[in-house]
């Protein structure tokens, strides 16, 4: 991948959880000036963070309430715009009022910040804003590319409306990537330490039918398909931040297993999760999604971790 030998200004909002923290990190690292938006300070104020170097990461309050504020010249100039905003979507059960959380919690942030992109007098050249693949919804086997219709279900619908507020921010002077991502794969975080819990218990085995395809992506194949998208012009619209190798459930817990040193022959009968997670078992765990990185391999993007079982050597040791 190439990249910049200038420091930019890069700014994150949701840039404290397990994506953001480290991708703003890395930006750190290789000298560029990164700034978090946090409701943690008041609006338009400025804190930096020790230990981070120079520029490093500084955080600045906003309030994400659909409009530009006294944070948005924070935007203005600046070289990325990275929205990972929203409420964790497998966290709790799914009640009406945990849909309105998860639905206002990626809405508004993203609504309000098209509007300082749209209201910039130098406005970033890249907004790349956060999607996932829930927008093609439960789709069997049948592979899904960018150019897929999207679903019909709760997180299908989110995912659409998601990606309009987004496109918002388009113009001749900003182009927008709708980042659809997969599960992210991690042992800091996210959803494999939750996964890996019954294996290790002697436990561990496919989830319902194991049937079901899984669309995985290693967190730093992550973080580097965003930088890679940053530093690459021809890069627009919605991508797929997925592995080019989906696999069934069945194969996961059986690679996983591997990994781990632990037996992989229990399944999860689908009656049990559903009593246990409601309505959010079938888009999360049951029926899935075969979700192919097609417009980033395309464009040259090159895959560190691109089957499962490198993933799980990468993550746990060879």
């Amino acid at each position: 991948m190439a990249v910049s030998t200038r420091s930019m200004r890069i700014v994150i909002a949701g840039g404290t959880g397990f994506l953001g923290s480290p991708l703003a990190e890395v930006y750190a690292e290789d000298g560029h000036d990164v700034r978090i938006l946090t409701r943690g300070l008041p609006v338009g104020e400025s804190q930096h963070d020790s230990g981070t170097g120079v520029p490093g990461i500084t955080r600045v309050g906003w309030k994400p309430d659909g409009q530009s504020g006294p944070w948005s010249p924070v935007i203005d100039g600046a070289d990325a715009v990275i929205n990972l905003a929203g409420e964790g979507i497998g966290e709790r059960r799914w009640t009406p009022q945990r849909k309105a959380q998860l639905r206002d919690s990626r809405i508004v942030p993203t609504r309000t910040l098209a509007a300082a992109i749209a209201g910039a007098a130098s406005p970033p050249p890249v907004f790349v804003s956060g999607s996932g693949v829930g927008y093609y919804g439960a789709s069997g086997d049948d592979p899904k590319t960018e150019s897929s219709a999207p679903g019909d279900d709760f997180m299908a619908h989110l995912s659409e409306d998601w990606e309009a507020e987004a496109r918002r921010a388009e113009s001749a002077a900003t182009r927008v990537v709708l980042l659809r991502t997969g599960i992210v794969l991690d042992r800091s975080g996210g959803a494999l330490p939750k996964l890996t819990k019954p294996f290790l218990l002697f436990a561990g085995g496919p989830l319902g039918s194991g049937r079901q395809y899984l669309s995985w992506i290693h967190r730093h194949d992550w973080i580097e398909i965003v930088r890679w998208i940053v530093a690459t012009p021809a890069a627009a619209g919605p991508m797929n931040a997925t592995a080019p190798g989906p696999v069934t459930n069945r194969e996961f817990a059986r690679a996983l297993g591997t990994a781990l040193r632990r037996p992989s022959f229990l399944p999860a009968p689908a009656f049990a999760l559903k009593l246990l997670l409601g309505e959010m078992a079938d888009p999360l765990v049951l029926t899935g999604q075969r979700v192919l990185p097609a417009r980033a391999q395309a464009l040259g993007y090159q895959f560190r971790y691109p089957d499962i079982e490198q993933a799980f050597r990468g993550i746990f040791g060879a």
